[in-house]
């Protein structure tokens, strides 16, 4: 099954026989889920499992729930606004390989970092600090990882899809109960723009019923600018009623293909894959032929994306490839998370832009 007969299923928008008998054995999977993680945070809670302090500043950004929330986008602002002689290093666990997509991503977009791969953070962050003199630890994927201490807590939501259909896992796209959030100190909201703010107000008001302490901050993902094949730099205006063709392997394909007809491209085709999608020659050929036959000016992906595409694309096609950039973009209370991490930090930071 692939992930988006998944979220059909887990969504209820599958409504065949097979789908109605299979949600009832994912209601109970999801169920011996719950105990297991309610029992985890228990004993961290009540501190019958340990917590390790390290000496450097952890700032850990994370989700409630599975899929694309915009993670990466905020890991990459972060680490934007730390300057030197401080040393920041990004802990992330990679996927499957030890050179995951993200892993790649983070590391052409943060090279003031050190970028530390292992599934173990603990591990991770000692050799962090002991083999690069790391005193800022930024924990991606983290919230979920308790093992070691953490001293902001910055938790990313999809506005689209806030509460990933309201159930645990595998019944639903939540990794906690929500009632979790009331470790987290703020929360980031992303795709703002792809809701309305009425929608926005009544996930605000949710979250603070949740934790009255959290800070809230609304972005989205802002398009920048568009690398196609030979390296070749195009500006978004360029993109105005361009055909394109689009296609993805990421958490939340729909919210890519969303942010291509805000930009006022003409989507002639798209195609999704499932989210660290490892893409073969031929997928590339059969994304090729499809963009060709529907007469597209150019073949559009996630930045992502590219970095497993890249070495599979021809250097001239009639039709060529490209990626769209993009960066987070804060949109309310930038000043607060801002002012959230300077405290955090206690003076550590040379300077925050």
């Amino acid at each position: 099954m692939n992930q988006t007969d998944f979220h059909n299923l887990i969504s209820g928008r599958t409504n065949s026989l097979a789908g109605k008998a299979l949600r009832p054995f994912l209601g109970l999977a999801a169920a011996g889920y719950s105990a297991v993680i309610n029992t985890r945070n228990f004993l961290y809670d009540k501190g019958l499992l340990n917590t390790r302090r390290v000496n450097a500043t952890v700032i850990s950004i994370g989700n409630i729930t599975t899929g694309g929330t915009g993670k990466t986008p905020l890991v990459i602002r972060l680490c934007s606004k730390i300057s030197q002689p401080y040393v920041p290093a990004i802990l992330t666990r990679g996927y499957k390989t030890h050179q995951s997509d993200e892993v790649t991503l983070l590391a052409q977009s943060c090279p003031n970092a050190k970028i530390i791969v292992n599934p173990d953070r603990i591990k991770g962050s000692d050799e962090a600090i002991g083999k690069f003199g790391a005193n800022v630890l930024i924990m991606d994927d983290g919230f979920q990882h308790r093992r070691l201490h953490r001293d902001l807590d910055i938790v990313t939501i999809d506005a689209t899809n806030p509460y990933g259909f309201g159930r645990l896992l595998p019944a639903g796209l939540l990794r906690e109960p929500l009632t979790c959030l009331k470790r987290a100190d703020a929360v980031v909201l992303t795709r703002c723009n792809q809701v309305t703010d009425n929608e926005l107000a009544k996930i605000e008001e949710k979250l603070k019923s949740i934790n009255p302490n959290l800070t809230i901050a609304r972005s989205i993902h802002n398009p920048t600018y568009v690398i196609s094949s030979g390296n070749k730099k195009l500006g978004i205006e360029e993109l105005k009623n361009k055909k394109i063709f689009a296609f993805c392997g990421i958490g939340n394909s729909d919210a890519f293909l969303s942010t291509i007809r805000q930009i006022a491209a003409i989507p002639v085709g798209s195609k999704s894959y499932d989210d660290h999608h490892r893409y073969t020659p031929g997928d590339i050929n059969e994304i090729y032929e499809q963009a060709e036959r529907l007469k597209a000016d150019l073949i559009l992906t996630t930045q992502k994306d590219w970095t497993k595409i890249a070495p599979l694309i021809a250097a001239k096609k009639a039709v060529p490839f490209a990626y769209l950039a993009i960066e987070l973009k804060f949109i309310t209370a930038e000043d607060k998370i801002t002012q959230l991490i300077e405290t955090t930090l206690a003076g550590k930071i040379h300077k925050i832009k």
